[in-house]
């Protein structure tokens, strides 16, 4: 395996593996070994930089006031993603510090349909940052009105 040629630190096992395209500055090394299938919108695994591990509670579309704010997934989703973040920034992270996000819907299937969306929300908040990532159907969140969470660790220098 060796590092790409735009040196963000992602690692291909075979020519093309990958998405090739820009991504945040982490100082995380994203490993996609041979063997699997190229990973894109995740990396397969992430060996971590030294630092101090941050695992960030699981963050729904909920406003300050403690509704949910946005009616449809993806809006949830940049919501849920925005609090994340500001949870991770609070720790004293930055979003390219992210090793892992776990995605929890209760509509795998909306979720798949506004995939396009979910993406370009996704990449707003992080840009071309794909840390290790699993996505869970589940039957319900604590909140009845969310409909995605998700749930995050982070390693901050």
């Amino acid at each position: 395996m060796t590092a790409d040629a735009n040196g963000d630190g992602r690692e291909t096992g075979a020519a093309g593996a990958g998405s090739g395209e820009a991504r945040v500055a982490t100082r995380h090394r994203l490993v996609d070994p041979p063997g699997l299938a190229p990973a894109v919108g995740f990396a397969h695994a992430v060996a971590a930089a030294p630092g101090r591990t941050v695992h960030l509670a699981g963050q729904t579309a909920q406003l300050p006031d403690g509704t949910i704010g946005a009616p449809d997934l993806p809006g949830q989703f940049h919501l849920a993603l925005g609090n994340l973040l500001t949870a991770l920034r609070a720790a004293g992270g930055a979003p390219g510090d992210l090793v892992s996000l776990t995605v929890y819907t209760t509509d795998v299937p909306a979720y798949r349909a506004d995939l396009g969306h979910i993406g370009r929300v996704y990449r707003r908040h992080l840009g071309r940052h794909y840390p290790a990532m699993a996505l869970f159907g589940v039957t319900g969140l604590f909140d009845p009105q969310a409909r995605v969470e998700l749930v995050g660790t982070a390693v901050v220098p």
